[in-house]
């Protein structure tokens, strides 16, 4: 089931793949930031400022999605012992972190003209703080631990602790009065946001996805080349 995820096989792919990415990831945040910064609309209420949003945002979601994906690739991993999943959230969780260091510090940005200051302990501002503290922990569990069993156990436990935080920083603005507005992009529901801006932020969104693969690829590269090096074709 998981012959396809052998380090040798999948490195064929990776190898030859960042380039492609990296010229895909130049022509979508060409096209966001165009679209971000010109040709989008400026809010009636918040003028330039609400511009922060096409960066912000899309960060938030991509560090969310990112954890999340961490967990689920932790879990499978742990189940059917396939190392190489492990090593493959590994290299995800870098682009992780800087896309949650991201969101918090344009959100903190993007505060004080919003709200009058750069920090508050609001919900979804503290339970985003969290996830990157468990983003951090998680960085550190491999650099301090050697053992790999050990390792493993420990990064699981990680991203099940920090899973919890996820439908928090989500649901966060509907289960407590805090200072962000709720959601204005539902999936089951109308978005309250115009298509103007919608785009936009669709593709930032689309343009940190693949900046996020291309560190991945990076990460994962140099993983494979480390194993390569000590002469293992497989993990």
């Amino acid at each position: 089931m998981f012959k396809f995820f052998e380090p040798n096989k999948i490195f064929l792919i990776t190898s030859r793949a960042f380039k492609y990415v990296l010229f895909l990831f130049i022509v979508v945040l060409s096209v966001g930031l165009t679209e971000a910064l010109i040709l989008s609309p400026e809010d009636y209420k918040q003028s330039h400022a609400v511009r922060i949003m096409y960066v912000h945002v899309p960060a938030a979601w991509i560090s969310l999605g990112i954890f999340s994906l961490l967990t689920f690739l932790s879990l499978i991993g742990f189940i059917f012992k396939n190392k190489n999943l492990f090593l493959i959230s590994k290299s995800l969780a870098p682009s992780g972190f800087v896309f949650n260091v991201i969101a918090l510090v344009t959100g903190a940005i993007w505060g004080k003209p919003t709200w009058g200051t750069w920090w508050a302990w609001d919900a979804r501002i503290t339970s985003m703080l969290i996830l990157a503290l468990f983003y951090a922990m998680y960085l550190v569990a491999w650099r301090i631990y050697e053992d790999q069993e050990k390792v493993f156990k420990i990064t699981s436990l990680i991203t099940i602790l920090g899973i919890i935080n996820v439908p928090i920083i989500k649901f966060s603005v509907d289960w407590w009065n805090t200072l962000h507005q709720p959601a204005s992009i539902n999936i089951l529901s109308k978005n309250t946001i115009h298509v103007s801006m919608l785009f936009p932020l669709l593709i930032m969104t689309a343009a940190f996805t693949l900046f996020s693969l291309l560190i991945f690829l990076m990460k994962y590269n140099t993983e494979l080349i480390k194993l390569k090096s000590r002469g293992l074709d497989r993990l």
